[in-house]
């Protein structure tokens, strides 16, 4: 047993370490049309009943995991803003009430937005909900996490780049099949902006109603990318993110951020960073002085495991995007390493690649320009741009490959990363390949904080013993 727990060990470390040459993946993806599924659709279908909810999705609604907010949306008037909730399917008991509005963009005029917080849920409980009037109404249900815990379980997707295509609808389904508990989204949702004029509107709606079987069920952990900025002089819309932030809330209050675009959560063992790539975050900005408290706030004794999320990648070796984050990494990667971030998602680059443990803080003008160098206080960087929007895939690699990157391909799909226990997460990286889900990059996540202090060695052991003792070795590898 001691065997087998010091060669598990030296294979955990061996993936997060720089030791080993990267790989780049020689599959080659016989993709579908990257072409919207067109709106006749049956994913697009609107439901069945006057004045219907649609287009229903929930978040965190608070800072720890005791509230959700739900929003949907109605067309032909505002009806109900109730939400009705309860324990079980028939005894729907308890009831809050939200707010509706609708906005125009153009010449298209939304339907009515409803936005609802349910505050005061139990942790670690089912709750069936149900929302609109009489035979059109509908009824969903969601988990709320375990309580804030060092060793609270809990299942992340990981999703950025959707759009609404056939490769998109085969990422969600995926993703389902994986049993993911909350999605962490990483920006560019609806790629409504490659329409003009009332079909950006309309794809918004479209887009809504093709992921509410996720998204009413499943919170999203929503972060804003480039698609979403949707700055259009021509059309007379020149307000940024207009129709992200009216139709998708976020807990930004709670966490005592001044925008929606930029804010955290905690969820069981997990403290979640959002970050916006396209909101001014240079030093003394609103977003870099939310950040500055944000992490000194950051209690890994209760929530050991650090997650950032942002949408253009600071490593990234693809030609598409190359470099485009480099601003905010000059800004913000000496941050992640000093408070031990364990994991970095970004989307943007519409490929997949992971990084060893790297740094590039080191710079100085005085002493010429340095590379990125092996760092054990450095978190894993992921790109995960790959959801399967319209625009297709990015498929040059700049060759050679950097050192620091350690696996990349250019293929659609997902991740998912697993918190197993205070010390150790299971992460997969799943490829869309023509329908089929296919795991295809694995490995073990040490926690920054717990897994590498010596006096935690025992703990780390033991915890690697439980979290790995119902998996195949070739996990691991």
């Amino acid at each position: 047993m001691l065997f087998k727990i010091l060669l598990l060990s030296f294979l955990v470390l061996s993936c997060t370490s720089h030791g080993n040459a990267g790989v780049t993946s020689t599959f080659v993806r016989s993709e579908w049309p990257s072409v919207d599924i067109p709106l006749d659709n049956e994913v697009f279908d609107v439901p069945k009943g006057y004045n219907a909810p649609q287009q229903v999705h929930i978040t965190q609604g608070d800072y720890d995991g005791k509230a959700v907010i739900v929003s949907w949306v109605t067309v032909d008037e505002p009806g109900s803003n109730k939400v009705r909730y309860g324990l079980s399917e028939e005894k729907l008991d308890l009831t809050a009430e939200g707010t509706v509005h609708n906005y125009t963009f153009y010449n298209y005029k939304s339907g009515y937005i409803h936005q609802c917080l349910i505050e005061g849920l139990q942790y670690g409980t089912k709750y069936y909900y149900e929302i609109g009037d009489g035979d059109s109404s509908r009824s969903f249900w969601f988990q709320t996490p375990l309580p804030i815990d060092p060793d609270a379980p809990q299942k992340f997707g990981i999703i950025g780049d959707l759009g609404q295509t056939y490769n998109s609808l085969s990422t969600l389904e995926h993703c389902k099949q994986t049993g993911t508990e909350t999605i962490l989204f990483v920006g560019d949702l609806s790629y409504a902006d490659r329409y003009q004029y009332h079909d950006v509107g309309v794809r918004w709606d479209s887009w809504g109603r093709f992921v509410e079987p996720s998204t009413a069920y499943q919170p999203w952990i929503w972060s804003a990318g480039n698609h979403e900025i949707e700055y259009f002089p021509y059309m007379g819309e020149v307000i940024p993110f207009r129709n992200f932030l009216q139709r998708y809330p976020t807990p930004y209050l709670a966490s005592k951020s001044s925008s929606p675009l930029w804010y955290s959560v905690r969820r069981a063992s997990a403290h979640i960073i959002v970050l916006s790539s396209y909101s001014p975050f240079v030093k003394y900005t609103p977003q870099w002085e939310w950040l500055n408290e944000e992490f000194k706030k950051v209690d890994r004794e209760k929530t050991p495991w650090l997650i950032v999320l942002m949408h253009a990648p600071i490593y990234n070796s693809n030609d598409a995007h190359f470099m485009e984050g480099e601003s905010m990494r000059v800004v913000f990667e000496s941050w992640f390493c000093r408070y031990k971030v364990d994991i970095i998602f970004a989307g943007h680059v519409h490929a997949y690649e992971r990084s060893y443990r790297i740094s590039n803080i080191k710079y100085n003008v005085s002493n010429g320009p340095s590379y990125p160098v092996p760092d054990k206080s450095a978190p894993v960087y992921v790109t995960v741009g790959d959801g399967g929007n319209q625009e297709g895939l990015a498929q040059r690699f700049r060759d050679p490959q950097p050192d620091y990157s350690a696996f990349r391909e250019a293929s659609y799909g997902h991740s998912t990363l697993e918190i197993k226990n205070r010390t150790h997460a299971i992460y997969h990286w799943n490829r869309n390949d023509d329908g089929k889900r296919i795991p295809t990059d694995s490995f073990v996540l040490l926690n920054q904080y717990w897994g590498l202090n010596r006096r935690r060695r025992k703990l780390r052991k033991n915890h690697l013993h439980s979290a790995l003792s119902d998996l195949p070795l070739s996990v691991v590898l």
